[in-house]
C-alpha cells in the first residue's frame, strides 16, 4: 500500500515542478490512464461527493440480480481516503459506481458474495487537478443510451440462438409481453426499420406498421403518408386493415376462429393496443367458410320435409312481409327437464333474494347468474311440432344472428304456395317452376343462397348537392321504426295519436289524407333500407315486445275479444300503443309533383311535418334510439362537400380541416370516426324547430315547395345557389 501511495506523492511533486518550468508550457501533454486494481469489498466505502442523490427509478434488485447472473460488467472508479495528514488510509471511496456497490452491499447481505471478496475498480489520483464531483458526474451524463433497435435486434438474435422469450424476459427482468412487443417490432419491413433508425418515423408509427406481416403492404402504406402533414398511428392501422374482417364480426364467431386459422387463415394482431382479438386478413376464406357451414346446416334442416330455404348471413327487416307464419305447438319438457328448470329457477329465486340489498354482485355470483338464465333460456326454447301438410308448402329463413350463433326462422308459407298440390308422378312444384323430388310424402327443400345486394357505388361529385331520394327513404326507413317503438312505450301519446286520426276521418271538414298515423295497421312496407336495419336496438325492441304479447294472446280468433277484455287497463292500454305503433308511416317517397301519383309532393310534406309533431310529442331522439352515422348509413352515400358539413357541424372547423385533403373513401371513414359521439344527425333524421310556421292544409299542392334537402335534382334555384357557393368558395 505505501508504495502505491508513494506513487502519488511522487507524481504530485512532479507535477508542481512541472508548474514551475515555463518551458514546458507549450508541451503536448502525455495521456495517463488511471491504474485498475482488486480490492476487497469491505475496503470500499460509498463516497458523499456522489452526484446521483435523486433514487426514483434506480433499481438496486435489479442490478443486484444481474450481477449475480453475469458478473460485475463495469469496473468501480475509486479514490484512495487519506488521513488528516494527506496519507492514505488502506480504504477507498467510491465516487462513481455507487448504484453497483450498493448491489453488491446487497449481495453480501444476502450470503451470496464474500465481504472479502475481490471488486476490479479503477483508482483514480486523489492529487489530481479532477474534482471527484466531476468523475461521478462525468460516469452518468456521458453514458451513451443504447438505441431501441439495437435491442429490439440483440432480442432477435438471442431468440435466434435458442432463448426462450421467457428467458429473455427474465434475463432483463421485463415481461414476456414486452419482449414479445420488441421482437415483433424486428419483423416490420427492414426499409421501414431504417427509416424508424434515422428518426424518420415514431416508436409510435413503428408499432402501428407491426399490426401486418406484408411487407410490401407496409412499405406501400408508408409511402402514401409520408410526405403527409398527417400520418398518425390510427391511420397506418386503418390503411393496413381496410380489406380485413374484425374477430368481432358475427361472421368470424360463427364459424370460430380456429376452424378459418385451420383452414389456413391469418390473424393480424395489435400487441401496442387492445385489438379486440384483432382481424381476420383473409376474407374470401371467411365468406368460403360462413358459405359452407350455412349450407350445410341447411342441408340437415332440409331433411325436415320444408319446401324452399332461403339462406344469407342476414336478411333485411320485413323479409318476412307477406307470407304467412304458420302456429306450431312447443314439443312438452321431459320429466328430467322439468326437474332441471324448477331447480335452477329455485336456485335463481334463492340467489336473488339472497343478494337483494347488495349494492354490487361478488364476481362468481353474477357468473352463477348469467350461467343460470343461459341455461333456463336453454331450456324453454322448445322445439316447434309443425303439422306435416304445412311443412311441405312453408320454408324455412336461415341466417346468422348478431351474436355469430345460427338464426332459424321456421314456417313461412309464401302467397303462392297456400293452396296445397296434389302431387303427379311422384312430384312437387318447386320455386319458379322448377321441380323438387319427393319419396311419398317427403320432398326436399330448395335451398337458395343470396347475399345482401350491393348499391352501386355514388359518383364522386363536388358541390352540396340535395341528399338522393334512395338514402332519404333509407334515413326515414330507420326513423320510422325508431317512432313506432318510442310510441309503443307511450301509451297516452298513441291513444292521443290514433283519436287524432279518427277525428280527421270523422269530421268531414277535415282532411283524413297526409297522415303519419295509419290506423288501419297495415304494416308500412320499406322499399329500401340501409344494410342493418334489422338489427338495431328499435328493430330488435319491437320484435321482442311483438313476441312476448303474441305469447300471450289466444291462437283461435273466437277467443280473442275475452282474452283482451280479461286484461287490465294498463295492459290494454300497452297492447293498444304496440298495435297503434305499426300505423306509423314517417317515410319520404318520391311524389309525382303534378299529382299522378299514389301520394302527392304536398302529401309527403304534410306526413313528415306530422310525423315531427309525434316525434315531438313521445321524445324520440334518434341518438338515444341508437342511430350513428356511419360509412354505410350516410357517409360513403354523399358527396365529399357534404360529409365536411356534417364534420364541420358535428365536431368542429379543426376536425373538417383535418379530413379536407382526404379521398372520398378514406374521408368517409375518417368522419365517421370524428361524429361517432358527437350527436350530430342528417337532416331527415332532426326534429323541424317548433317556431316553424304549421303548414296550411288547405293550400294548394301546386303552390308547395319541398324543403331544401328533399328538393329533387332538377330545382334549377337550388342548384344556382351550389353553384354560387362552389364559385365563392374557389
Amino acid at each position: 500500500m505505501e508504495g502505491f501511495g508513494d506513487g502519488f506523492k511522487a507524481e504530485r511533486e512532479a507535477l508542481g515542478a512541472r508548474r514551475g518550468e515555463t518551458s514546458m508550457a507549450n508541451a503536448v501533454q502525455k495521456i495517463t490512464l488511471s491504474p485498475s486494481r482488486d480490492i476487497p469489498f469491505n475496503k470500499l466505502v460509498l463516497a458523499q461527493t456522489n452526484v446521483r442523490s435523486i433514487k426514483a427509478g434506480v433499481s438496486i434488485e435489479e442490478l443486484a440480480a444481474s450481477i449475480a447472473r453475469r458478473g460485475l460488467i463495469q469496473s468501480i472508479h475509486v479514490r484512495p481516503v487519506l488521513d488528516a495528514g494527506g496519507e492514505e488510509t488502506g480504504m477507498f471511496e467510491v465516487p462513481a459506481g455507487g448504484r453497483r456497490y450498493r448491489a453488491l452491499e446487497m449481495l453480501v447481505k444476502q450470503k451470496r458474495f464474500a465481504k472479502t471478496a475481490s471488486v476490479p475498480c479503477v483508482v483514480g489520483n486523489p492529487f489530481g487537478p479532477i474534482l471527484a464531483e466531476e468523475i461521478s458526474l462525468a460516469e452518468n451524463v456521458e453514458h451513451a443510451p443504447l438505441h431501441p433497435l439495437d435491442q429490439y435486434r440483440a432480442f432477435k438474435d438471442m431468440l435466434d440462438k435458442g432463448m426462450s422469450e421467457e428467458e429473455i424476459a427474465a434475463a432483463f427482468f421485463i415481461s414476456t409481453n414486452l419482449v414479445k412487443q420488441r421482437l415483433k417490432l424486428t419483423a416490420v419491413s427492414t426499409a421501414l426499420l431504417d427509416v424508424y433508425a434515422e428518426d424518420g418515423m415514431t416508436i409510435a408509427q413503428l408499432e402501428a406498421f407491426s399490426i401486418s406481416n406484408d411487407h410490401a403492404r407496409q412499405e406501400l402504406v408508408w409511402e402514401a403518408i409520408k410526405n403527409s402533414w398527417s400520418k398518425e398511428p390510427y391511420q397506418i392501422r386503418r390503411m393496413l386493415t381496410e380489406n380485413t374482417v374484425r374477430t368481432s364480426d358475427k361472421r368470424a364467431a360463427f364459424v370460430s376462429l380456429e376452424a378459418y386459422e385451420a383452414a389456413g387463415g391469418d390473424v393480424l394482431r395489435d400487441l401496442f393496443q387492445s385489438d379486440d382479438g384483432g382481424w381476420l386478413q383473409d376474407v374470401p376464406l371467411l365468406e368460403r367458410l360462413v358459405t359452407g357451414k350455412l349450407k350445410t346446416m341447411a342441408d340437415e334442416i332440409a331433411n325436415e320435409g320444408w319446401k324452399w330455404i332461403e339462406v344469407a348471413v342476414s336478411f333485411p327487416y320485413g323479409a318476412a312481409n307477406g307470407l304467412r307464419e304458420l302456429e306450431g305447438t312447443p314439443i312438452d319438457l321431459t320429466s328430467e327437464e322439468q326437474a332441471t328448470l324448477n331447480a335452477l329457477r329455485g336456485e335463481f329465486d334463492k340467489l336473488q333474494t339472497q343478494y337483494e340489498e347488495a349494492d354490487e354482485l361478488p364476481d362468481d355470483v353474477d357468473q352463477r347468474f348469467g350461467e343460470i338464465e343461459t341455461a333456463i333460456k336453454s331450456i324453454e326454447a322448445r322445439p316447434v311440432h309443425f303439422d306435416p301438410a304445412e311443412i311441405a308448402r312453408a320454408g324455412v329463413f336461415v341466417s346468422i344472428d348478431t351474436d355469430g350463433s345460427l338464426l332459424v326462422e321456421r314456417g313461412y308459407v309464401k302467397p303462392e304456395d297456400e293452396t296445397p298440390v296434389t302431387p303427379e308422378g311422384g312430384k312437387h312444384p318447386g320455386v319458379d317452376g322448377c321441380d323438387v323430388e319427393s319419396t311419398g310424402s317427403f320432398q326436399r327443400a330448395i335451398i337458395t343462397i343470396g347475399g345482401q345486394p350491393a348499391d352501386p357505388e355514388d359518383e364522386e361529385e363536388d358541390g352540396n348537392k340535395p341528399l338522393p331520394d334512395r338514402l332519404i327513404m333509407e334515413l326515414t326507413a330507420d326513423r320510422t321504426l325508431a317512432l313506432r317503438d318510442k310510441l309503443a312505450n307511450d301509451p297516452a301519446t298513441a291513444f292521443l295519436a290514433v283519436l287524432h286520426k279518427f277525428v280527421r276521418d270523422a269530421f268531414s271538414r277535415y282532411s283524413a289524407q297526409g297522415v303519419a298515423m295509419e290506423v288501419s295497421v297495415r304494416g308500412t312496407v320499406f322499399p329500401v333500407q340501409s344494410e342493418g336495419l334489422r338489427d338495431t336496438i328499435y328493430a330488435r325492441s319491437i320484435k321482442d315486445r311483438h313476441e312476448a304479447w303474441e305469447k300471450r294472446l289466444p291462437t283461435d280468433v273466437a277467443d280473442l275479444w275475452n282474452a283482451l277484455s280479461a286484461l287490465t287497463g294498463t295492459e290494454q292500454a300497452e297492447l293498444f300503443a304496440h298495435c297503434a305503433s305499426f300505423g306509423v308511416n314517417a317515410l319520404y317517397e318520391r311524389a309525382d309533383r303534378y299529382g299522378n301519383g299514389a301520394i302527392s309532393t304536398h302529401g309527403v310534406q304534410q306526413r313528415l311535418a306530422d310525423a315531427d309533431h309525434l316525434a315531438r310529442a313521445v321524445g324520440l331522439d334518434m341518438i338515444d334510439a341508437g342511430w350513428r352515422p356511419t360509412v354505410g348509413n350516410y357517409l360513403g352515400r354523399v358527396t365529399k362537400a357534404r360529409i365536411l358539413e356534417a364534420v364541420r357541424e358535428g365536431a368542429g372547423e379543426r376536425a373538417s380541416q383535418l379530413i379536407d385533403h382526404l379521398k372520398k373513401g378514406d374521408m368517409a371513414k375518417e368522419a365517421e370516426r370524428l361524429l361517432a359521439d358527437s350527436g350530430w344527425l342528417p337532416e331527415p333524421l332532426r326534429l323541424v324547430d317548433s317556431d316553424v310556421k304549421a303548414i296550411d292544409t288547405n293550400a294548394g299542392d301546386e303552390d308547395e315547395a319541398l324543403p331544401e334537402f328533399l328538393a329533387g335534382d332538377n330545382d334549377a334555384a337550388l342548384a344556382d345557389h351550389e353553384e354560387r357557393q362552389l364559385d365563392a368558395a374557389e
